[in-house]
């Protein structure tokens, strides 16, 4: 395996990652319409995602938050504003508004189904 073959790039990355979701199907539904992703569904308690970089999917199961000490995805977005007013329109629930950090901003909300994530980007939220 060269050094420039696919594989290698993968090699020791995270390449498919699983969310618990109390309603995959509505997790399916948000992430299509805030961050265009595309889905194929395995039967009504499986939906696997592409992101267009990344792969993974939603099983039906209870999620946890950062609370409750689960992992937090980040999503990168180059301005927050508009994508936080899509997480809204479509029914996520802001957890942490907006907030600087050194290197960016970013905001945490849940999904439909339940899961915590985030959205930071280098750039001022104004």
């Amino acid at each position: 395996m060269s050094a420039t073959s696919p594989q290698a790039a993968r090699e020791r990355r995270l390449d498919y990652v699983e969310f618990a979701s109390t309603d995959p199907a509505a997790s399916r539904a948000f992430f299509t319409e805030v961050f265009g992703w595309s889905f194929v569904d395995y039967g009504p308690d499986y939906t696997a995602f592409d992101d267009g970089r990344l792969q993974g999917g939603f099983f039906r199961g209870t999620p946890g938050t950062t609370a409750a000490g689960a992992s937090l995805l980040v999503i990168y977005a180059d301005v927050l504003a508009p994508v936080l007013a899509a997480v809204t329109a479509h029914g996520g629930v802001v957890v942490k508004p907006v907030f600087s950090f050194p290197g960016g901003s970013r905001f945490q909300f849940i999904e439909p189904g339940g899961n915590e994530l985030a959205v930071w980007s280098e750039r001022d939220p104004a």
